[in-house]
């Protein structure tokens, strides 16, 4: 039985030089076949076509590139592409380009299914099959681009780790997927145009922090009362609002970085004075800005978007309190394609 061909995208450029070196080449080589895998992103060898056919066939006896496939693409009708992404293995994830007049966002997928418990959020509900490779989560970048390119006659400009997964828990491989994504010899993309969104993992928080990572970093909030986030985010007892709290002043002493807190507020849950004292509260601890977002419903009767006047409420109330605070409209909600609707419909 022959072994099994290794992903040739796992290996770094050096361990590509020394393959070649060993195999009677010459080690530059590997920087060539590195370029052509992530600067020029191809998926099969036969297009490297600076290599000779001879090396090339020595490529294809001892590696493969698990690229991905986009199986589905759906527009909305603002525009809003999603992907249903097949992975190497048939598992499928979803990425979504989100156009506005100046710029173009890739929500991007960090693990298939979710490792949390959210309860207003479709991905949670489905089980956390595995974390994606680094090139899994770039190629996604990549796919993207090309379709900004293609439909909006402009670059990917922004990229949000807000897609299908929580991507603290899959730190390892999202961190190694940005340093693609900004190197000069991946997609040279500025990681100030990279935001990672997690519910909140304060061990990792903390690690980011002291990884001196560059990107920038938002939390799904949504209470700033322990027993009212424990009961829509039950991990929350896990990781209590006091930890995370910590977790982020550490942040911003380290980095000097603010943080965005994302919020939806829903009729009965959140919606009351008290709510609105303690999200105050907890923005005092370092500066920061809010994003209400609209709530996009997964046919779940529990969570309902709270009355523009709710609404109002939190925003006068903050800005009361000299907190910047902005309203998100949601995109692509006819094709599932919002935030917490991605969930392998197909």
């Amino acid at each position: 039985m022959k072994p099994k061909k290794k992903d040739i995208r796992s290996l770094s450029k050096e361990q590509l030089r020394a393959f070649f070196e060993k195999n009677g080449d010459k080690a530059f080589r590997g920087n060539q076949v590195y370029e052509w895998l992530w600067h020029k992103s191809l998926h099969t060898f036969d297009e490297m076509t600076n290599i000779s056919k001879q090396t090339r066939e020595m490529l294809q006896e001892n590696f493969v590139i698990n690229h991905i496939e986009v199986d589905s693409m759906q527009r909305s009708e603002d525009g809003t592409i999603k992907n249903g992404i097949r992975l190497h293995d048939g598992f499928i994830v979803e990425s979504v380009l989100i156009p506005t007049e100046k710029r173009t966002t890739a929500c991007v997928s960090s693990q298939v299914g979710c490792s949390l418990d959210c309860h207003f959020c479709a991905t949670s509900r489905l089980k956390r099959m595995r974390n994606l490779n680094p090139d899994e989560i770039y190629d996604q970048v990549v796919a993207i681009d090309r379709q900004s390119q293609l439909y909006y006659n402009r670059k990917l400009s922004n990229i949000v780790f807000m897609g299908m997964g929580e991507p603290l828990m899959n730190y390892k491989n999202v961190l190694k997927s940005i340093e693609k994504i900004t190197s000069p010899e991946g997609l040279g993309m500025s990681s100030k145009r990279i935001t990672v969104s997690t519910s909140g993992v304060p061990k990792i928080i903390k690690k980011m922090a002291n990884d001196e990572v560059k990107f920038n970093l938002a939390v799904s909030l949504h209470a700033a009362i322990d027993k009212v986030r424990s009961s829509i985010m039950p991990f929350n007892e896990k990781f209590p609002l006091k930890d995370l709290a910590d977790s982020l002043i550490y942040w911003y002493e380290k980095t000097g970085r603010t943080v965005t807190y994302e919020y939806v507020v829903w009729d009965g849950i959140n919606d009351k004075k008290e709510d609105i004292k303690a999200l105050i509260d907890f923005c005092q601890h370092i500066p920061c800005k809010v994003n209400l977002i609209e709530y996009n419903p997964i046919d779940d009767g529990r969570f309902q978007q709270a009355s523009s006047r709710a609404i109002d409420t939190y925003i006068s109330s903050l800005e009361k309190h000299d907190i910047i605070v902005n309203v998100r409209r949601s995109r692509g909600k006819d094709i599932d394609a919002a935030c917490g609707q991605l969930a392998n419909k197909s």
